[in-house]
């Protein structure tokens, strides 16, 4: 028998105000690096390829962790995880901001790897612990909306440091998410004790056990094997795609750098967020008929975003491909403001955040594999809009396997 408690909804959604601010700080840190290479690299010389380890280590670390970080967010109380992890990931952008050499750099986004990875899983699993009925995929969309914003602010890191030293951004944000995460001490609440988790069918509430039983539980579960292939995929092509389409614009359409970036990001960052809110509103409306809207929506969603992908890697219009390439960010966004609900539809209660961190290790590891052999490609004179293609193929994959996942949602 499945069990819900409904929390009062001012507390549910001052919850997500308050994680909305702590994600776009998230996302904000780990990316602002990349808006200031030339700065950088002025002040610390270091080649091509060290610059781009300043990225691979922050991936590898952040992946790796993910499963672990989760664990701990279920075993222990998910607003310490939360705040803990800003509070060391805000101290360790500040401590970047004052490196002075290629090794403390690395260093760093290490740490920021480290410390980042304790907090999607967490905040995540607080979200849905608070909103777990018709509002879980709203709530979720919004909180990665905060994401969206972190990234799109990327830009910050790359103005403040042509004005001043290219590590001011660096202290100026640490020093903001430090005082963020005292006023998230005081702000940031679990739900209350009293109220009972929701539990699968046949669950019961058990006392908590160790991370090797976490792993087993969720590996034996058919449905939670289907949404990890299918979230690597999905990594796969969102790293794909976002990773090289600035490449894309500027080579396809001889573009300047300056104007390529401008299309890749202030057109798609937009339509991401909207993606993400009426993605989330729309299963919420729509599992009041429906128990499986969830999946329903990205399905609809990606069998968009499929044809939009294949279509913008063959046509020589600039206006149809932004145009394309904008639906394909509002669609795909339907996929990730249900991903952590449907997890809770397949795993234990008990283990939302370990298994969103088995998720998310996996696709940060994939995602970065594919970034890497879509250059290897190019290298080898393969067309971009041929591995746009190729993505198209994978969106169409991932459209079969939320269909199974749809038919063994209890396995």
């Amino acid at each position: 028998m499945k069990h819900q408690q409904s929390f009062p909804v001012n507390r549910a959604w001052i919850t997500v105000a308050l994680l909305f601010v702590a994600a776009a700080l998230n996302y904000l840190d780990r990316m602002m690096i990349a808006t200031m290479r030339e700065s950088i690299v002025t002040a610390i010389p270091m080649t091509d390829a060290q610059f781009g380890l300043l990225t691979s280590v922050f991936l590898w670390t952040y992946g790796l962790l993910s499963p672990f970080a989760g664990f701990i967010a279920d075993r222990f109380k998910k607003t310490n995880v939360i705040i803990g992890s800003l509070f060391v990931w805000s101290g360790v952008t500040w401590f970047t901001g004052h490196a002075a050499t290629f090794e403390e750099l690395l260093v760093t986004r290490a740490l920021m790897g480290i410390s980042e990875a304790f907090y999607i899983p967490a905040a995540l699993a607080l979200i849905v612990d608070y909103h777990r009925g018709t509002t879980q995929s709203l709530a979720v969309g919004l909180h990665l909306a905060g994401t969206t914003v972190g990234q799109s602010l990327g830009f910050l890191g790359g103005w403040i440091a042509e004005k001043a030293a290219w590590g001011r951004p660096f202290i100026i944000f640490g020093m903001i998410g430090g005082v963020y995460s005292v006023f998230l001490r005081f702000t940031l609440k679990e739900p209350e004790k009293t109220h009972t988790l929701i539990q699968t069918d046949g669950e019961e509430n058990t006392p908590k056990i160790s991370f090797k039983h976490a792993i087993q539980d969720i590996f034996k579960r058919k449905s939670f094997i289907y949404l990890l292939f299918f979230w690597c995929l999905m990594g796969i092509v969102g790293w794909m795609i976002m990773g090289w389409l600035p490449t894309y614009y500027k080579d396809h359409f001889q573009l300047t750098q300056g104007i390529a970036g401008l299309y890749a990001t202030a057109y798609l960052y937009p339509a991401s967020i909207l993606g993400l809110i009426i993605g989330g509103f729309w299963a919420d409306r729509w599992m009041k008929t429906n128990p499986k809207a969830r999946i329903l929506v990205p399905i609809v969603g990606l069998c968009v975003a499929a044809p939009c992908i294949f279509i913008a890697g063959y046509t020589n219009l600039l206006a149809m491909a932004i145009i394309l390439f904008m639906v394909y960010a509002f669609t795909k966004m339907f996929v990730d403001s249900n991903l952590m609900p449907v997890l809770c539809m397949l795993v234990d209660s008990r283990y939302r955040a370990t298994g969103y961190g088995i998720l998310n290790m996996l696709a940060t590891i994939v995602g970065g594999a594919g970034i890497y052999v879509a250059g290897a490609l190019r290298d080898s004179q393969v067309n971009l809009g041929v591995m746009y293609q190729f993505a198209a193929l994978c969106i169409v994959i991932c459209v079969f396997l939320l269909f199974i996942i749809k038919k063994n949602v209890n396995q």
